[in-house]
């Protein structure tokens, strides 16, 4: 008979499985493919929950998230410290919302966090202009793009403060259709 790697405790596969969108193989598989990131780093048995974070050059590195204009913008906001270094479950919760499974509030109120460049709470012209620049890439000219972020202020800025809040950037989110099927990735 062979013996079996356990790489979590029950516990913590229920506990995984309360905090995020995920089902129990999924978390394994998950587990999975963070060790990949640093085989040498990161051990087969989570038992005793290591406190181990991989940084986010590896986490950017993954074929998910290599090609997106907001990579370093997303493992910065999952990420504890803040500078994009991921634990597993830093890494669990970036995934899990990033998930299709994750209600559409819950999607927008991180891709706000996201938007939100300069980390005030709000979405400031700047802020939406540098999201504007990284979806289009090198498609607009800065002039072309400060028109747009303007433009997309004076919709989406309902009390005309100059910034949008959450609920400013939900109401424009609830408008446009295509978000849910834009803001996820697949694993």
């Amino acid at each position: 008979m062979g013996n079996k790697q356990v790489t979590f405790k029950e516990e913590q596969l229920e506990e995984y499985q309360d905090c995020t969108f995920f089902t129990r193989k999924e978390i394994l598989r998950l587990h999975r493919r963070f060790r990949e990131l640093a085989p040498n780093l990161i051990p087969l048995d989570y038992t005793n929950s290591p406190d181990i974070t991989l940084p986010s050059c590896l986490i950017t590195s993954m074929p998910e998230l290599k090609e997106n204009p907001f990579r370093q913008r997303i493992v910065e906001t999952f990420s504890e410290d803040g500078k994009g270094n991921l634990s597993f479950n830093d890494f669990m919760d970036m995934l899990s919302i990033l998930s299709e499974m994750v209600p559409l509030e819950l999607k927008m109120i991180y891709a706000f966090k996201i938007y939100d460049f300069n980390k005030d709470g709000f979405l400031c012209e700047k802020d939406v202009e540098e999201t504007v620049a990284r979806l289009t890439g090198k498609e607009l000219r800065l002039e072309e793009r400060r028109l747009v972020a303007q433009r997309i202020m004076e919709e989406a800025d309902l009390d005309g403060d100059g910034k949008l809040s959450l609920l400013d950037f939900k109401n424009m989110i609830w408008k446009a259709p295509d978000f849910i099927s834009l803001f996820h990735i697949r694993i």
